[in-house]
């Protein structure tokens, strides 16, 4: 089994802001993330994905094929977007890192399956400190 990882890279705005929640609970939860008009980030996405080398091609993936995959289906989708309203499959989801990465998976898992890949993990930095990695449900 051989693992091949794209990274890819995108900026975008978003608020934490749980709308269920009073303005105090959210402040408190969220501190600064809660600013009514946002933030922004420079997001970093690495896309591992898993399988065995063919004698046909010796690739588990031509990175060509995945860096489409990955922009076509997420880093245009995403990308200087305001996550909480300008981007459909985050609708009513609070766009924190850790739900942006299990959004990602779902729609990168069905668009890698189609290319007969399978997706190993995720990583998506928010920052250089805050990485979340996520390896499926």
């Amino acid at each position: 089994m051989l693992y091949i990882t794209r990274r890819a890279t995108f900026s975008a705005a978003h608020r934490l802001h749980n709308l269920k929640l009073s303005d105090k609970e959210n402040k408190y939860i969220y501190g600064e993330c809660n600013n009514p008009n946002g933030h922004g980030h420079n997001y970093v996405l690495e896309v591992t994905v898993r399988g065995n080398v063919p004698d046909k091609t010796g690739m588990v993936i031509d990175l060509k094929d995945l860096k489409k995959i990955i922009t076509e289906n997420i880093i245009e989708k995403v990308d200087h977007k305001y996550l909480n309203k300008d981007v459909d499959f985050m609708s009513d989801i609070i766009p924190t890192a850790e739900n942006l990465v299990i959004q990602f998976w779902k729609i990168l898992k069905k668009a890698l399956l189609e290319n007969n890949t399978e997706l190993y993990e995720l990583k998506l930095y928010e920052t250089e400190n805050n990485i979340v990695v996520y390896r499926g449900e």
